[in-house]
């Protein structure tokens, strides 16, 4: 896809949103200590109007990043802690009778606001994830018969605990189907370690969310989402796309392979990837870097190979070599 004039001009007016996910980055870096990836996938998220699963041991800053990510939206945030015990109705909301009306009135829950922090989602059971998984779909929740419609912008971040700590349900495969990406968030290499120290200690005490300043307002948001639903994808980008999901349905070391979904979040993830490099077209690179993301949940190991080690990265990466790249 070479493009002999470089100083193009794009059909679509992508400079502002480049420099504004360049401004959510610098706001976040003064605070949150390498993790550029991380980061990056959760703006992709949201310019894609998807839902991010976290996954990762507890104590390396997915809550803390995730909170202060939604704090450089102009938007309402709220966290819901699930536990064994959490009911439907402690995320949906409850009718609540009014003595004065004589009637009942609807008291709405944590669910209802724009970015929502589900942290430990493994840790509640099936019905409560249940009505969650309803909600981030619909993007509506109907309690008592009336349908109650969620403001945009609505993002769920949802933490899960590695499936081998004790007290944790694993989460069917429709329902991870919802999220758009897996992002698995690893240890601080030990120069990134001794960078927090240190700046935990500079901080004096001082809360890391009063450095964090918001760039981006929801009526922008809307403006960079239609935006991105104007990126051009050429038709050899598409039947890339294709072949890489049509792979993982025949591949030897996997037992269950992506469904057509994935294919649609790879195609808007990458779509999303061009615009923040203020390119208004899809080149192979912006796929790449969309599919370990989106197939991380969407694909599962057989048995044999998991118990020798091998990751959903691993089994990724290697379809992605075998498939021709698009010229």
């Amino acid at each position: 896809m070479e493009n002999n004039d470089l100083n193009f001009d794009n059909r679509v007016p992508l400079e502002e949103l480049r420099n504004t996910v360049e401004q959510i980055k610098a706001e976040l870096a003064q605070v949150i200590v390498g993790q550029k990836d991380f980061v990056e996938l959760l703006i992709v998220s949201i310019l894609a109007d998807g839902h991010a699963l976290i996954e990762g041991v507890p104590g390396i800053a997915k809550t803390i990043t995730a909170k202060l990510f939604a704090k450089t939206l102009k938007t309402n945030f709220s966290r819901i802690q699930f536990t064994p015990d959490l009911m439907p109705s402690d995320i949906l909301g409850t009718s609540v009778f009014n003595m004065k009306t004589s009637e009942f009135d609807f008291k709405k829950g944590p669910i209802f606001s724009n970015i929502i922090l589900i942290d430990e989602i493994n840790r509640a059971p099936a019905k409560t994830q249940a009505a969650l998984f309803e909600t981030m779909e619909e993007r509506q929740a109907t309690i008592d018969g009336t349908t109650y419609k969620m403001d945009e912008p609505f993002m769920v971040l949802a933490t899960q605990n590695p499936i081998e700590q004790e007290g944790t349900y694993a989460l069917p495969e429709a329902q991870l189907d919802r999220f758009l990406f897996k992002i698995k968030v690893n240890y601080p290499s030990v120069e990134e370690e001794i960078q927090i120290i240190q700046t935990h200690h500079e901080r004096k005490g001082e809360k890391p969310q009063d450095a964090i300043k918001p760039v981006l307002t929801p009526q922008k948001l809307v403006e960079f989402k239609k935006n991105i639903h104007e990126v051009i994808v050429e038709k050899k980008i598409m039947d890339y796309i294709a072949n890489i999901i049509a792979s993982t349905r025949n591949h030897p070391h996997l037992y269950l392979g992506a469904s057509p979904r994935a294919s649609i979040a790879t195609l808007t993830a990458a779509k999303a990837f061009a615009a923040m490099a203020g390119r208004d077209f899809v080149i192979p690179e912006d796929v790449k870097k969309a599919l370990v993301p989106v197939l991380n949940h969407r694909v599962i190991l057989t048995p044999e190979r998991e118990m020798e080690g091998m990751t959903t990265e691993n089994v990724v990466n290697m379809i992605m070599e075998s498939v021709e790249i698009p010229r």
